[in-house]
């Protein structure tokens, strides 16, 4: 079957089951909104800028803390895969940071940085980093050695080492890496803009709540699942260009 035909029939299916579950079960529009209440819902945000704007300002803070992450991430991860001492030092740090969930850093993030863009973008940077780091350091340890000896043969300085064969080498891992790494901050932009921030999607969704406005909290969810979607898409198109 046709991926894209597949896609309109699972969605045009889930479509379909959510007005008829609101038909049948005869819910208020504050407990379960029918997808055409919602569709009006998301035309007057829209058409009034508080959908845009707070799009705009979630996808703000997912790229400022996704780059930041990028930066140090990669290079950190390649010298931890190259350096044993490096790798004797930081590796057990960050093995024991990385499953400490980004959300549990939230009352230190508002304490260090308070109410802002700051907390939400730290956060994920956090997210970020460790996928990066670790998928890197694996990438360059999974590079065969032979390349290495001839580099020593040639007598190839450090940064050409890393600038013709490290670098070439560990591109696939690392995208792969920063598909995952993406979805994972998008996630928790979502979650800290409930408590650290007063804009952005995940603000929106818990204002809408406490307002009793499920229709917008609905909308939220829709768009943050679209834009996720685009997000990934976008990765996998620049990790399909890549060369194997």
């Amino acid at each position: 079957m046709n991926p894209t035909l597949a896609s309109i029939i699972a969605f045009s299916t889930a479509i379909i089951t959510w007005e008829l579950a609101t038909l049948v079960g005869n819910f208020e529009p504050n407990i379960l909104p029918g997808p055409l209440t919602v569709l009006k819902s998301l035309y007057e945000l829209v058409l009034d800028g508080t959908l845009i704007k707070h799009s705009i300002a979630s996808l703000f803070r997912v790229t400022a803390g996704f780059y930041l992450a990028m930066f140090f991430g990669i290079p950190l991860g390649i010298l931890i895969g190259r350096n044993r001492l490096a790798y004797l030092l930081l590796n057990p740090i960050i093995q024991f940071l990385r499953p400490i969930s980004p959300l549990a850093w939230i009352p230190l993030a508002m304490l260090w940085f308070g109410i802002g863009d700051a907390p939400a973008i730290f956060l994920i940077f956090l997210a970020s980093l460790f996928p990066l780091i670790v998928s890197t350091v694996v990438a360059v340890q999974s590079i065969d050695p032979i390349y290495f000896y001839v580099a020593a043969n040639f007598n190839l300085t450090p940064w050409e080492i890393t600038h013709k064969i490290i670098i070439p080498a560990i591109i696939p891992g690392v995208m792969t890496a920063l598909r995952i790494a993406i979805s994972i901050a998008w996630l928790v932009v979502v979650a800290a803009e409930m408590i650290a921030v007063q804009s952005g999607l995940g603000y929106l969704i818990l204002d809408s709540r406490n307002a009793l406005r499920m229709d917008y909290v609905m909308v939220g969810m829709i768009v943050i699942g679209i834009i996720g979607m685009l997000l990934d898409l976008i990765m996998r198109k620049i990790q399909d260009k890549q060369p194997n």
